[in-house]
């Protein structure tokens, strides 16, 4: 059987979702397909941080227009909340000699103009935060940072999406992408082949297994992360929390759990299954001691939840978005390396341009698959909520 969507979009995460509310709200015909459940991967294991602060400077144009149109997303989707809320993001020194690194966040911040501020001393950050330990010396404090609920956004985009005429297809998983000359001719199914004048690819860990038959290569390492939930206590912390070379990030939800992320480490599975992902024992209690550091009020809390998540990881840490150049139907954006939850918004933006318009006002030249072929300015990966 075979049919015709205009545009088919590939994976159900957040910049998948955010996609097709934007073309369905602007009368595309528009198809999502996710081999999963709606946000089953990194879009739903994620802290869901909404940053600036931290960023590298090719990605804070797009962090920042995301922060602004953050605030009134919920409106803009027709949902009462996706807990979203703006209450700031600390950094956080372990030990003086981490502090230069606190002062340089600070600094980079200031020169693109973000606010940020540099808490000195325990009292000022115990001021911001009363629940952090009484021993940590200095933080980088952004009060325009916040986060959201991972889950609820992505859905609401979903739904939105629906309702402005959207088909959303789950556990489709796509085959291939079947192509002819120089155009990509739709995806390819269980049991169905569906045409499309247009394929967007944003299909995390999975991208570069779709786009290698079609000559596209794209260098990335699938790294895990080990997360937990504790059950819900009373709130006491309204930031996100990093500290200097990742480590671990924390914040507490909307409901009262608190949701923790730990350090990444090599993937040896091919595909995601339960089992696949689960994380070590040893893991799991690095994560509690470390999470304990930071708010030591957390050793009286109980674990309701654990889970591994899987990162795709680019050499440079930025992510691949992109019109391909070989094939002038095919949009991707993958490799957002732990960091793409609150670009969320923005990229969906640029992904619809890219599809109907084939160019963006948005800045997205350093995301270009291109700048694989030099030599890289290799980072390493940190998470920082």
């Amino acid at each position: 059987m075979t049919t015709r969507p205009d545009v088919i979009i590939i994976g159900g995460g957040i910049s998948g979702a955010a996609t097709a509310f934007e073309l369905a709200r602007h009368g595309i015909p528009t198809t999502l397909l996710e081999a999963g459940d709606i946000a089953s991967m990194a879009s739903g294991w994620t802290l869901a941080g909404v940053r600036q602060s931290g960023r590298h400077p090719a990605e804070l144009p797009l962090a920042e227009a995301a922060v602004k149109r953050w605030p009134g997303l919920a409106t803009e989707l027709g949902v009462d909340d996706i807990e979203y809320r703006q209450q700031g993001n600390l950094r956080l020194a372990l030990i003086e000699s981490d502090i230069p690194e606190i002062r340089e966040v600070v600094a980079e911040g200031a020169r693109a103009g973000i606010e940020m501020h540099l808490l000195d001393s325990n009292a000022a950050i115990r001021d911001i935060a009363p629940a952090l330990a009484t021993d940590l010396p200095a933080a980088s404090w952004c009060p325009t940072d916040g986060h959201a609920n991972p889950t609820k956004t992505v859905r609401a985009f979903v739904d939105a999406a629906r309702r402005a005429g959207a088909e959303i297809r789950t556990n489709t998983p796509v085959r291939a992408i079947p192509y002819d000359g120089t155009r990509v001719t739709g995806v390819e199914i269980d049991g169905e082949t569906l045409q499309a004048a247009v394929v967007i690819v944003a299909a995390g860990i999975y991208t570069p297994r779709l786009l290698a038959p079609l000559g596209i290569e794209i260098p990335m390492a699938i790294t895990l992360v080990t997360a937990l939930q504790t059950t819900p206590v009373e709130p006491t912390l309204a930031q996100v929390l990093g500290q200097v070379g990742g480590g671990v990030a924390l914040r507490q939800q909307v409901s009262g759990h608190f949701r923790i992320t730990g350090m990444t480490e090599p993937w040896s599975g091919h595909d995601h299954t339960h089992d696949s992902v689960q994380p070590r024992l040893s893991r799991i209690r690095d994560l509690v001691t470390d999470a304990a550091r930071l708010v030591p009020s957390l050793l009286d809390a109980r674990i309701n939840e654990t889970w591994g998540g899987l990162i795709d990881q680019t050499p440079d840490a930025l992510p691949v978005i992109e019109r391909a150049p070989e094939y002038d139907n095919l949009v991707y954006a993958t490799g957002f390396s732990g960091h793409g939850f609150c670009l969320g918004p923005i990229t969906g933006e640029i992904l619809a341009d890219l599809a109907v318009e084939g160019t963006t006002s948005h800045p997205i030249a350093p995301f270009a698959r291109s700048r694989f072929a030099g030599e890289l300015d290799v980072e390493s990966i940190t998470l920082h909520g």
